[in-house]
């Protein structure tokens, strides 16, 4: 009874009675996860790549980190009070980003050479979206807090990201399409900064890019004194970076020294500005309060407030369409920049262990008041050039934060604001793509080049969120199309001869076009076999163009089976009537010239995926060919090394 339902069940699913050799859902299973216990241990361990190294730790390596620690930590001082000014900050919480995101991230990095805390592009994104939700809920919450919770909500979607390791998803963004936005949030960077550095006011530098530089340009007259401390120190950022280079080719026993000083010119030209800034401020104070120039004022010495975030529902749902651009840039910007430096410097990175280490910086970073931070590509440029070993150098650039943080902001209070705007332009505008780097982009890829442009020209046009969009969005209907219409070739026999006795046939593309050696001789293959490449995976949206292709190229150069000639016009198809009766003659002449179809050989030598869909599509392609040629036609796949001679 039981055998019988059991056969019944079969037929209906269409199972095959006999055995058939197939994998279980157990030994399935079983090969995926071999030892639940062993996985689960090796997981968490692979949670802290610190454990991987530190007991290895020596001298050696504690004096190279020691050296590149300290660099950064002077760098990211300076950068990091600035970069929390352009997100609409207090100075101070760009030092909290900055302590927060070096010491964590050493603790989970899988690169040596990134440097976490606060970046232009973040800090840019941040400021808007605390315009946007204070102007839908005005003066309900301080900028801090709209920052602060921004920073836990991204950190913790990263995470989920890395711990579920769906890292995999930031390899659908090219290249192009992340430095084109870069290169667009640069420049609107840059252009808000101006007005800044010359003390121009009067309009919202937060709009669109065209909009700043032209509004910039009608208030040249309005420049104020602030102008005379940022374009000096704009102009000796500049010119101890080019002389220091310059030095360095002509004196290359030396070139170590003025790296050393070229790193300093960030704390150099502050700490000079500064001093400049208090001569001649301090006697010039206002009945009102206010100074000749802007400058920083009082920055509170220390963590302020340190403890649990306070997480408002209401604000996390008023942040909810900005969420997703600000953990896009948290996600491309470090992944790209930690590749990078990975591939100049001879290591591989983790994607996902790199995604847990950001998110569990901005998650933790809460705690602190710290606002999103994400890998900086200048100060992970001078980490690297300094000599870095090991990701504990982080640890000796959080001691100069906080050494900064509890002992020198008395003398922040005298920082002129066109001093800092200084220092973000020159540090911004080395992520604008050069003109060799867009023109290879044309190079390779001409549509890559289109996605790079379009992606600057909305970000400059409109904004950096919708530069974002326009780039990813152009990206994914680029991967679609390339999905969708893959390359394919009829292929023909070329004979290699080695030596007179030796000789073998290698099959090529048939079509000359394809053939780089315009010299080499095609054969095509035996009369009535077809052979056909495919390039891709042979997956639903491309089966029905390849099947077009196919049926298309036998209708063309193979022989039609039915003699039309004999069929009246009332029983041929609307669809395939087939030649006309005064034509008739020379069309059937034409046709018994072609060879008549024996076999199609597919190649699926370079097919690493296929579907339900597609092999449906074979057996459409197999029936429409042998329709034409109304007999049985062959159609098998095979390897090149095994097509027919």
């Amino acid at each position: 009874m039981l055998s019988t339902a059991k056969r019944v069940v079969n037929r209906i699913i269409g199972n095959p009675e006999q055995t058939v050799t197939t994998i279980t859902t157990e030994t399935y299973l079983k090969g995926i996860v071999k030892d639940p216990r062993h996985g689960a241990v090796k997981y968490l361990i692979s949670l802290f790549p610190i454990f991987g190294w530190i007991t290895r730790y020596n001298l050696g390596w504690l004096t190279g980190d020691l050296i590149a620690g300290l660099t950064v930590g002077m760098v990211l001082v300076p950068q990091g009070m600035s970069y929390a000014i352009l997100a609409s900050l207090p100075a101070q919480y760009g030092l909290y980003s900055s302590f927060v995101g070096v010491l964590v991230y050493c603790f989970f990095a899988t690169s040596k050479d990134v440097s976490i805390g606060p970046v232009a592009v973040m800090s840019q994104t941040v400021a808007q979206i605390i315009i946007a939700v204070d102007a839908q809920y005005p003066g309900k919450w301080a900028g801090p807090l709209i920052a602060t919770t921004l920073a836990f909500v991204c950190g913790f979607i990263v995470l989920g990201i890395g711990l579920l390791r769906i890292g995999w998803i930031v390899e659908f963004i090219p290249v192009p399409a992340v430095s084109g936005y870069m290169t667009g949030s640069a420049i609107n960077i840059v252009a808000g900064q101006v007005p800044a550095l010359m003390g121009i006011t009067g309009f919202s530098t937060r709009a669109a890019t065209y909009e700043v530089i032209i509004n910039t340009l009608k208030g040249l007259p309005g420049t104020k004194l602030d102008a005379a401390w940022g374009l000096t120190g704009l102009f000796s950022l500049y010119a101890i970076r080019i002389m220091c280079d310059h030095l360095s080719k002509r004196y290359p026993r030396r070139a170590r020294l003025f790296f050393f000083i070229s790193v300093a010119r960030n704390a150099f030209v502050v700490i000079v500005l500064t001093l400049a800034s208090w001569l001649y401020c301090r006697h010039r104070k206002t009945a009102s309060g206010k100074y000749p120039i802007a400058i920083l004022e009082t920055v509170p010495a220390g963590f302020q407030n340190v403890g649990a975030p306070v997480i408002d529902s209401e604000l996390v749902k008023a942040l909810g369409p900005q969420i997703p651009v600000a953990t896009i840039i948290l996600l491309l910007e470090h992944i790209a920049i930690a590749r990078s430096f990975g591939r100049v410097n001879g290591y591989k990175i983790n994607p996902n262990q790199e995604l847990i280490a950001i998110g569990v910086t901005n998650t933790l970073g809460t705690i602190f008041h710290a606002y999103p931070a994400t890998g900086s590509f200048s100060r992970s440029a001078l980490k690297s050039k300094s000599g870095v070993r090991t990701p504990l150098a982080g640890i000796f650039t959080a001691m100069v934060v906080i050494v900064a943080l509890y002992g020198l902001t008395p003398a922040f209070y005298w920082i002129p604001s066109a001093g800092l705007s200084a220092v973000i332009i020159h540090a911004v505008a080395d992520l604008v793509a050069s003109p060799s780097q867009a023109f290879s982009y044309w190079r390779v890829s001409p549509l890559e080049f289109l996605i790079w442009l379009a992606a600057v020209l909305v970000t400059v046009f409109s904004s950096i969120e919708n530069g974002i969009y326009t780039s990813i969005s152009a990206s994914f209907a680029l991967l679609l199309v390339r999905v969708a219409h893959p390359r394919g070739y009829f292929l023909g026999k070329v004979t290699l001869t080695r030596n007179s006795t030796e000789s073998r046939e290698v099959f090529v593309p048939l079509r000359k076009d394809d053939v780089t050696n315009q010299y080499v001789k095609v054969d095509p293959p035996t009369p009535g076999v077809i052979v056909y490449r495919f390039e891709e995976s042979y997956l639903y949206p491309n089966c029905a163009i390849i099947n077009s292709v196919i049926v298309d190229h036998v209708r063309e150069n193979m022989r039609r089976g039915i003699d039309f000639s004999t069929i009246k016009m009332a029983d041929r198809p609307w669809n395939d009537p087939g030649p006309t009766r005064g034509n008739s003659l020379s069309a059937e002449a034409a046709n018994n010239e072609k060879p008549a179809l024996h076999a199609i050989v597919l190649d699926f030598s370079g097919v690493s995926q296929i579907d339900t869909t597609s092999v449906q599509a074979l057996v459409d392609t197999r029936n429409e060919v042998q329709k034409w040629a109304d007999r049985p036609v062959e159609v098998s796949r095979s390897h090149p090394t095994t097509l027919p001679s």
